[in-house]
């Protein structure tokens, strides 16, 4: 089908350009308008929330609502930390917090029939070496989508790290990793479970109609190219070691992204505003 439009496309410009030069010029503005459309593809948001904190939109134009939860603690302790893999705009999703001494969780709003994608945002904040802090997650009380969470062993301490979860809802059953499960109300639930090592917690939750593809991902862990996702095999692979006393939290960390902006991100947006305004000016002058 792309191939056909472009086909299409590539035709009637060569046709129009021919023979008449005013519709050169609407076809071509045309053209134009639908790249800025289609370079400023927003996310379908079902639902977000900044946990433990504020309401915030972040560079991808998702929007947070506060954290309406009342069990548990909120905390922004994470704030005293420059969380890694992340800008600065956006740091204050993995610097806010909620958790409990027990298992908590939200329920989760899903009016229509589709496939959807729900990213859990962590960052280890407090402890600084693994196996202090460990938990399962669990979708609509029947589904293990992360077990045994070590965020620190995952990432270390003061960084951005992401668990994305696909999962689909038709006919009010819910299929997540070859398991059923029922919707019931219109909602499902996602929980932190407690477990033997500290408290359960989270940083920020979303949840998108769409697939895995349409998630803006985080960059890869300092000082290597490798995806998160292999670096999560390799660390599933390992042993745990034996639980360690807790300790308190080490030395600042610095931010190698500290220094990024969104910028690149608008720079398809400035060149097809910058290609289009000539074009109107033309137009004006017809």
């Amino acid at each position: 089908m792309k191939m056909m439009w472009i086909t299409f496309t590539g035709f009637a410009f060569r046709y129009l350009r021919k023979y008449s030069h005013k519709k050169y010029v609407l076809f071509t503005a045309f053209i134009v308008i639908s790249l800025l459309m289609q370079t400023v593809h927003t996310l379908e948001v079902a639902w977000a929330v900044n946990c433990g904190g504020d309401e915030h939109t972040d560079v991808h134009g998702i929007h947070y609502q506060a954290d309406p939860l009342d069990i548990g603690h909120r905390s922004d302790f994470g704030k005293s930390l420059m969380i890694q893999r992340v800008v600065p705009q956006d740091q204050i999703l993995y610097q806010t917090e909620r958790y409990h001494i027990n298992t908590f969780g939200y329920d989760i709003p899903v009016y229509r029939d589709g496939d959807y994608v729900i990213v859990l945002k962590f960052s280890e904040v407090w402890f600084a070496a693994q196996n202090q802090k460990v938990f399962d997650v669990v979708l609509n009380g029947e589904h293990t989508v992360v077990s045994e969470l070590d965020i620190f062993a995952r990432v270390g301490r003061g960084v951005a790290h992401d668990e994305i979860i696909p999962f689909s809802i038709r006919g009010g059953k819910l299929r997540v990793n070859g398991e059923t499960s029922q919707v019931d109300g219109n909602k499902i639930s996602i929980e932190f479970i407690k477990g033997d090592m500290d408290n359960p917690k989270v940083n920020a939750i979303y949840v998108i109609k769409g697939t895995v593809d349409d998630i803006p991902k985080l960059p890869s862990m300092p000082g290597t190219d490798v995806p998160e996702e292999e670096e999560e095999d390799d660390e599933e692979s390992q042993s745990l070691k034996p639980q360690k006393s807790r300790k308190p939290s080490g030395p600042k960390m610095k931010d190698p992204y500290a220094a990024d902006d969104t910028s690149a991100m608008l720079l398809p947006v400035f060149v097809a505003i910058g290609a289009f305004i000539p074009l109107l000016y033309c137009l004006c002058k017809l």
